[in-house]
């Protein structure tokens, strides 16, 4: 290559020769020299351009992108390629056998970086080679500055006279990455964690560590690995921080567990410090209610009271979107479906503003409505009083009762339970029916019930106007045999019939025509759970279920205010504070607010309105027993695979016993007066002076840490109270009235006054209307009792009992005694001892027995004297005598007294008398007595001898007083016998 290139520069110098020298020809002139030759004459040519001038013509050349790495904490950095810098102005170094050596302008200078705050330098190692070396200025951090990205140019030595003829290379890319050391260890994100898990629950893992590390590449600053360094616990750690469950937990063995956890990174450098994992263990956790009691006690009269004061719906944490809770109170077993007041359904009519003219047809057995005595009942106290109907059984109502033909409008009301039937074509079944009594077999109207479907029928009475009109009207409803209490109302005005079931409206689903009656004068029946078939003088069409409160009006059809009112419950949920509900939470009651209903997204303000949910009873004395509760709750969750079951919750409120009131009925229980008082149009006030009051009885807590425990007298205290009254029944003891010449007497318009009605007859008369005690306290004064022919009268015997509640709670038997006076002209008495008031004892004392004295009229128009005249002579005689001997004794005794006092005066001994009423001498007055006593046995021998020969009763009651008389004379006489001989006080 050498040769090859010393030929040519040969060839060029001889064409340079032979042009200097020749003739002028240009054309060059090629010989073929030796090897030698060409090398020395280059070495000349050398020595010619050394001496002529330096030339540069190239540029350096390096590589147009480098990578390199520089390792932490060190500055030398291992590029590639390596940097060398190339320039074709330097000479060969070798040409085949001989050297020569470099130009300057050939050589490499330096390297010189492009870049902004780059913290390397390019340092060249060999300017012959353009060798060169990248170095930092300072240490690497890779945590700082993980690569470097700058540009380099190579320059070389050539220089010009001015400087400027130095040549530079193209810019090269230098990408500089610093490798990374394990210098830092990892460090837990948290100081410490915890962690709460529920004992036999699943968990995908309970709870996650995380450690960092503060290195720059991923081999040294991921965590590769964690490990629990606490031995022999049921958990596990994975390589992503993750603690699992790996043994079953026992809450009952292990409450908490403390575990230390480290972490490695990629490097297997360990962190320097553990870190503390506390896990809680929390018993199984059941959803559901929690803090409830299956029992609940209702004190009456205590109003409101909530049933679930600490209630919580427990979610074991599962994310809950929405709740749905319906609380039921049963109270289908409560009298008529709930607890309603127990008065009368008349009564109760009264009481919801219901017009006046209401006619019972099912009331409760009395003296006055004794046809429903052989119904089987319920005893109609502690709540209402139903009948029962077993389907062979009905009753006929009493002509008089209710008018047969109904006129327009009217209205039925009647509480019925009935349940399904037997058969698919099942017969009717009478609940009222007016039919034909004799002949023949036509139902004037009717409400029975048929195939669980509720009919009217109402027949139109004979008119000219033969035309159809309405006759049946068919409701199908579930109610009919659902076997619960409903309240059924019908207000008929022909052409309609509007129907009320528990206050809710129906129409008729089938409406039937037929043609009026044909005139006949058959009288009708009316029965009630069954109808008459007159035409074969029999009952059919039997109901079999129960009744109560059975009424029908006419003239006027019930508002829906009234039949709202019939239906109302006096007991039912309620909801405390239910004008600040919460937010959130939506609650929805039915009319009879035996149901609630909540729906909510907010578990805790849903708490706090299931804790104020109540009980209420606002009856003064509400039926006892049991109330069933149940809960329903259903959950949605974000999770529905994973989402709760609540299950229902059943309690029960138990109504206590009311405390009992004690009715009592005081006042003048015997009196007499004149045969003429009672003769007059006003008689005699049987009860002047009544008194009626009403107590209860309560246990109180004895005030005061008395070490005695009280008594049971002592713990227990009576106060009085106020309450309605709904009967006050006044019978007659004895023979029952005569209608034909005594009654009882009251004011109608006072009656009227005060809504009370009144029903007579011969056993007595009865008031009925709820009303308060006092108002019946003014209603019994008025109450007087006349006898227009009182000549055989001598005495009477009356009863009162007053109720409340249909009969629950039933006062005393206040009983009353009247005697009649037949003479006008008082009796000349010796002594104020014998004279007696015209008003006899009060009702403290016991009655007198004057039974006996039923005597014959003495105005006998015969002239010849009866029996009982002769008897009645013999009798007065007899008192007489009887008179003058006790008022004899009487003075006797009195003067035997005084002579036995004057006598003590005369002795002078000094008595202490302050403990003596009586001083006598015993040995002046023994004789005396002695006698007087023999004196005494004699006549009362004598005495007893007449009344055995005088068999006569009347004259028993009569000399009564004449022996009470001889008894205290002869306990005076054992008194100062006593005295005579006890000288235990004497003084000497």
């Amino acid at each position: 290559a050498g040769g090859a290139d010393g030929s040519e520069l040969v060839a060029a110098i001889f064409s340079i020769g032979s042009r200097g020298g020749g003739s002028g020809s240009m054309n060059p002139v090629r010989c073929k020299v030796p090897a030698w030759i060409a090398w020395l004459l280059l070495s000349l040519t050398a020595t010619v351009t050394g001496s002529a001038g330096k030339v540069n013509k190239h540029k350096p050349w390096i590589e147009t992108t480098y990578h390199g790495i520089v390792t932490e904490n060190d500055i030398s950095v291992l590029l590639d390629p390596p940097l060398i810098a190339l320039d074709k102005d330097a000479p060969l170094r070798y040409a085949e056998r001989y050297e020569v050596t470099f130009t300057k302008e050939g050589e490499i200078c330096g390297f010189r970086i492009h870049g902004q705050n780059v913290p390397f330098e390019a340092v060249v190692v060999d300017k012959t080679t353009g060798e060169g070396v990248i170095r930092s200025k300072e240490k690497m951090d890779c945590e700082l500055q993980k690569e470097y990205t700058f540009t380099i140019q190579a320059y070389d030595c050539g220089e010009g006279p001015d400087g400027g003829n130095m040549k530079k290379s193209h810019k090269a890319n230098v990408h500089i990455q610093v490798n990374d050391i394990n210098e830092y260890s990892p460090v837990f994100k948290e100081k410490s964690y915890k962690a709460t898990i529920i004992e036999g629950k699943k968990y995908d893992s309970v709870l996650r560590v995380e450690a960092i590390d503060a290195d720059c590449s991923p081999q040294f600053s991921q965590i590769c690995s964690y490990e629990i360094v606490t031995p022999d616990v049921p958990f596990t750690i994975d390589k992503d921080g993750y603690i699992k469950k790996s043994e079953k937990i026992n809450y009952s063995k292990d409450r908490q567990f403390k575990l230390a956890v480290t972490a490695y990174d990629c490097g297997k450098k360990r962190s320097t410090e553990d870190v503390l994992v506390k896990i809680n263990i929390k018993p199984t956790c059941k959803p559901g209610w929690q803090g409830w009691s299956k029992r609940i006690e209702y004190e009456p009269g205590t109003g409101s009271l909530a049933l679930f004061p600490a209630m919580r719906l427990e979610t074991c944490d599962e994310p809950i979107t929405s709740i749905q809770t319906v609380v039921e109170l049963e109270t289908s077993h409560i009298g008529k479906g709930c607890d309603r007041d127990t008065y009368s359904e008349k009564s109760l009519h009264r009481l919801c503003g219901a017009a006046s003219g209401t006619i019972d047809l099912l009331p409760s057995p009395s003296s006055n409505t004794n046809w429903t005595v052989g119904l089987p009942t319920d005893n109609g106290h502690d709540s209402d009083q139903v009948f029962e109907f077993n389907g062979t059984q009905a009753v006929k109502i009493p002509e008089g009762v209710l008018t047969t033909n109904l006129k327009e409008p009217f209205t039925i009301s009647v509480w019925m339970r009935h349940g399904p039937v037997s058969s698919i074509h099942g017969e009717k079944e009478t609940i009222i029916c007016n039919s034909d009594k004799r002949e023949m077999n036509r139902h004037h109207y009717s409400l029975y019930v048929h195939n669980c479907r509720l009919v009217l029928l109402f027949r139109q009475n004979p008119s000219e106007n033969e035309n159809f009109r309405p006759a049946e009207f068919h409701w199908k409803l579930d109610q009919v045999c659902d076997k619960e209490w409903h309240h059924y109302v019908l207000n008929v005005d022909i052409p309609t019939v509007a129907l009320y079931v528990d206050g809710v409206s129906y129409d008729p689903f089938l409406v039937t025509e037929d043609y009026p009656l044909h005139h006949s004068k058959i009288e009708t029946q009316l029965v009630v759970g069954a109808c008459w078939q007159g035409g074969e003088f029999r009952m059919s069409q039997f109901f079999l279920g129960n009744l109560a409160g059975l009424m029908i009006r006419t003239g006027k059809i019930e508002s829906k205010k009234v039949i709202d009112c019939l239906y109302t419950c006096k007991e039912g949920l309620d909801l405390l504070d239910s004008e600040n509900l919460y937010k959130g939470v939506m609650v929805h009651f039915n009319p009879t607010q035996s149901m609630l209903s909540m729906e909510g997204d907010d578990i805790e303000n849903f708490d706090k309105t299931m804790q104020h949910v109540s009980y209420l009873n606002s009856r003064q004395f509400p039926t006892p027993g049991i109330r069933r509760l149940k809960i329903t709750t259903t959950v949605k969750c974000f999770n529905e695979e994973t989402c709760i079951t609540v299950p229902d919750v059943e309690g029960y409120v138990m109504v206590l016993q009311p405390d009992e009131p004690k009715i009592s009925l005081s006042g003048i229980d015997h009196f007499a007066r004149a045969a003429s008082e009672f003769e007059s149009n006003e008689g005699v006030p049987l009860f002047p002076e009544l008194k009626i009051v009403s107590t209860i009885t309560r246990e109180v807590e004895p005030e005061g840490e008395d070490e005695d425990e009280p008594t049971v007298q002592e713990s227990m205290v009576s106060e009085e109270i106020m309450h309605n009254l709904d009967t006050c029944e006044v019978s007659v003891v004895g023979d029952e009235l005569n209608l034909e010449q005594e009654s009882f007497e009251v004011d109608p318009s006072q009656l009227r006054q005060r809504s009370i009605e009144m029903s007579n007859s011969s056993t007595g008369m009865t008031i009925t209307g709820v009303n308060t005690m006092s108002s019946y306290e003014e209603m019994l004064h008025l109450i007087r009792y006349r006898n227009w022919n009182s000549e055989s009268l001598f005495e009477r015997k009356f009863k009162l009992v007053c109720s409340e509640l249909n009969g629950r709670y039933a006062s005393n038997e206040f009983k009353v005694e009247v005697n009649v006076i037949h003479t006008a002209n008082p009796v000349e008495h010796p002594n104020h001892v014998l004279a007696q008031p015209e008003f006899v004892r009060p009702v403290q004392h016991a009655s007198v027995d004057l039974s006996g004295h039923n005597l014959a009229s003495p105005h006998s128009s015969s002239v010849v004297p009866s029996a009982a005249t002769v008897v009645i002579v013999v009798c007065v005689s007899f008192l007489v005598f009887m008179i003058i001997l006790g008022v004899f004794r009487i003075r006797a005794a009195h003067q035997r007294t005084m002579r036995d006092q004057e006598n003590g005066k005369e002795n002078e001994m000094d008595w202490d008398d302050s403990a003596l009423t009586i001083t006598v001498n015993p040995m002046e007055t023994y004789e005396d007595q002695h006698s007087s006593e023999e004196e005494e046995e004699e006549e009362e021998e004598e005495s007893e001898e007449g009344d055995e020969e005088d068999d006569i009763t009347s004259a028993e009651s009569e000399s009564s007083e004449e022996e009470e008389g001889e008894q205290e004379d002869q306990q005076n006489v054992n008194r100062q016998q006593q005295l005579e001989w006890d000288d235990s006080t004497l003084t000497y």
